[in-house]
């Protein structure tokens, strides 16, 4: 069983402003490690970052049964590189009287401070117990320690503690395998436990149910400031390793807690990822983890959180994307909820307006963008992927055309035995994906884009030229996508598909021409194919110019 000092578990119980809800479209960067200031060959562990992302505090430990030292970091500004930790001691003691001088960490601790001890205080009824200290004022002393009592405390283990913003709910971390404590799912689970007013006795705490837990372990919550956001690790089946981070939502206190969501493969590896912390702002989320390129058992770890502000996907931010945000004004869409945070808050409003503002005229550095072709070589057979590591080869007799293309060249194909192949970019059945193209001429029965083995992907209807495409689901009872929009016209046409998840749309010059149900599409590991069909039959080459090949790992709105 893995235990945890007081300095863990503190619940911060004010101060914080981390963003409403997590649903936004955004995404995790690059992990960064911590470096050796802050990291060394032992264990650090549960980092929590203070409201005005200057101070940080952790714990390190040889072996994860203890004992823990507690440690404070700080640094002058966000931007600035942590200054070497300072030393807290092992007792709630300790930490309280080293903090105190620290302005932004006193106060965010608030009136309230809940905490657990696995050092067996006197009065316990466990191996570890939830305890609170209280005081009157910001500037007055913390009182003597309180168990609460065997209603919330059982034999079993108690701990880490996190409360509520109304103070009303407390949510901790129960662990029932030696000691069993009743009404759990697996050894260790998320529990809550509320009160009618902050005068009232803890009432007896609720297992947050088979919905939330698994029957793995399930430990360490940690709620956003508003209270609608609970991250927490598990070692549930379906993850990326030992252990992952998840987080589950709910839309108002009243509501019960959505379905987990692992945070993916950029956050999760191979090891034990464990104890998330969001910074004030929220965008840069806060973890330990046993992963690779690191200094020693567990490190502490960092990893940006981006809005995705190209609501359009061509690569710049302009009034298109404006229109876009202005057009769904109040709604809760998730593509343009980027503000106040990357996490968003539920309604698209100013706070949106004022971040896309932020990035009118600048270049857009998208890293949900995994291929792009430009096109706009002037000779060679090579067809560069500016975004990814799927560089094409140009086939047959097609030409560049160097100021001929839509947006800088294109490439113009014959019709007769001209193609792009490129290796394998996505898997249509893996998730979310867009596909988004310039196109000019073609003729019905023509394909833009397609995948060997498995669909076209965009192509112009054999029957009169119009969009349509051919992924489709596994069943035997699909059928292609089909618009009423012909691009065989001679004219440049923008066309695209995109699948959010649930739906099958079709784009032509940024219009929604054609949309179904569509909530699996059909598995497919094959190279890509530009400019002919997944067969690549003659009668699939495209006669015409190709230009701005992008496909996107979201859910764009062209």
């Amino acid at each position: 069983m893995r235990f945890t000092t007081i300095l863990l578990t503190i619940s911060v119980v004010a101060g914080l402003a981390i963003p409403d809800q997590a649903n936004a479209d955004f995404v995790f960067g690059e992990p960064l490690n911590l470096g050796p200031v802050i990291n060394t060959a032992i264990n650090e562990s549960g980092p929590w970052i203070s409201p005005d992302d200057i101070g940080m505090t952790f714990s390190t430990c040889v072996a994860w049964t203890g004992p823990y030292d507690s440690w404070l970091a700080m640094r002058p500004t966000k931007e600035d590189p942590w200054t070497a930790p300072v030393g807290l001691g092992r007792s709630l003691e300790s930490y309280l009287d080293s903090v105190k001088a620290i302005p932004s960490i006193n106060a965010a601790l608030g009136l309230e401070l809940y905490f657990s001890d696995n050092e067996m205080r006197p009065g316990g009824y466990g191996s570890s117990d939830l305890w609170v200290t209280t005081r009157e004022a910001i500037d007055a002393n913390w009182g003597p320690a309180v168990n609460l009592g065997p209603t919330v405390n059982t034999a079993a283990v108690e701990m880490w503690a996190i409360l509520s913003p109304d103070g009303l709910e407390l949510y901790f971390s129960g662990y029932s395998c030696e000691l069993a404590r009743p009404g759990g799912q697996g050894c260790a689970d998320l529990w809550v436990t509320r009160r009618a007013t902050k005068n009232d006795p803890w009432g007896a705490p609720e297992n947050l149910g088979p919905k939330v837990n698994s029957a793995s372990d399930d430990a360490r919550p940690y709620l956003s400031a508003d209270g609608l956001m609970l991250f927490f690790d598990s070692q549930r089946s379906g993850g990326y390793g030992q252990g992952d981070l998840y987080m589950t939502r709910r839309a108002t206190f009243s509501d019960p807690w959505g379905a987990p969501v692992n945070l993916g493969p950029v956050v999760n590896s191979s090891a034990f990822e464990e104890c998330a912390s969001l910074s004030a702002d929220g965008s840069t989320l806060f973890f330990d983890s046993g992963r690779g390129g690191g200094y020693g058992g567990h490190d502490i770890w960092q990893v940006p959180i981006m809005a995705i502000v190209d609501f359009t996907g061509d690569g710049k931010i302009d009034g298109k994307d404006i229109l876009t945000l202005t057009e769904h004004w109040g709604q809760d869409e998730p593509l343009c909820d980027i503000g106040p945070s990357a996490w968003g808050n539920g309604t698209v409003d100013v706070n949106d307006l004022i971040v896309l503002a932020e990035y009118i005229g600048k270049e857009v550095v998208d890293p949900t963008l995994i291929a792009h072709w430009a096109l706009d070589e002037t000779e060679g057979m090579t067809a560069a992927d500016s975004a990814g590591e799927h560089d094409a080869t140009v086939m047959g007799n097609a030409a560049w055309q160097s100021d001929g293309g839509k947006v800088g060249g294109a490439l113009a194909c014959d019709g007769v035995d001209d193609f792009i192949p490129t290796k394998l970019v996505l898997n249509p059945a893996a998730g979310l994906f867009s596909v988004i193209a310039w196109v000019k001429g073609g003729a019905p029965g023509q394909v833009v884009l397609s995948q060997q083995g498995g669909a076209d992907w965009l192509l112009a209807n054999p029957t009169d030229g119009s969009l349509m495409t051919n992924l489709m689901s596994p069943s035997r009872f699909a059928t292609p996508g089909v618009s009423d929009v012909v691009i065989t016209d001679g004219r440049w046409h923008r066309i695209g598909i995109v699948w959010d998840g649930a739906n099958r749309i079709l784009f032509v010059d940024d219009e929604e021409v054609a949309r179904d149900a569509q909530p699996k599409l059909a598995d497919c590991p094959g190279m890509l194919v530009i400019g002919g069909g997944k067969s690549l039959s003659s009668a699939t080459f495209w006669s015409g110019l190709i230009d701005d090949v992008r496909i996107y790992s979201r859910a764009v709105k062209p």
